[in-house]
């Protein structure tokens, strides 16, 4: 298993971060297996394309919210990191009280 579970939606409370309060958030490394999806889809070019992030943030967005890390936004960044054979991928995590 990659994950630590496939979710559908984000169970925790809305956190109103934009990207720059997201870009302020330094990234540190988080194991794969701990993560919980809120996406059960992909969209097969957003892992293909090399440039998926040149528009976007480089490293995903996780929120942790009762003891648990819910992948919010980079399900391509991940599943890319897990293609080649590692289990941590490198993202900013946000802390939401509850």
């Amino acid at each position: 298993m990659i994950f630590k579970r496939v979710g559908e939606g984000r169970p925790y409370p809305e956190h109103g971060l934009s990207a720059r309060d997201w870009a302020a958030i330094a990234p540190r490394p988080v194991r794969l297996d701990e993560l919980v999806t809120t996406k059960d889809t992909l969209q097969l070019a957003a892992l293909l394309d090399e440039d998926s992030t040149f528009y976007g943030d480089l490293f995903a967005h996780v929120v942790q919210w009762r003891g648990e890390l819910y992948l919010e936004d980079g399900l391509h960044r991940a599943l890319r990191a897990a293609l080649r054979q590692r289990n941590v991928l490198h993202a900013r995590v946000h802390v939401v009280a509850g």
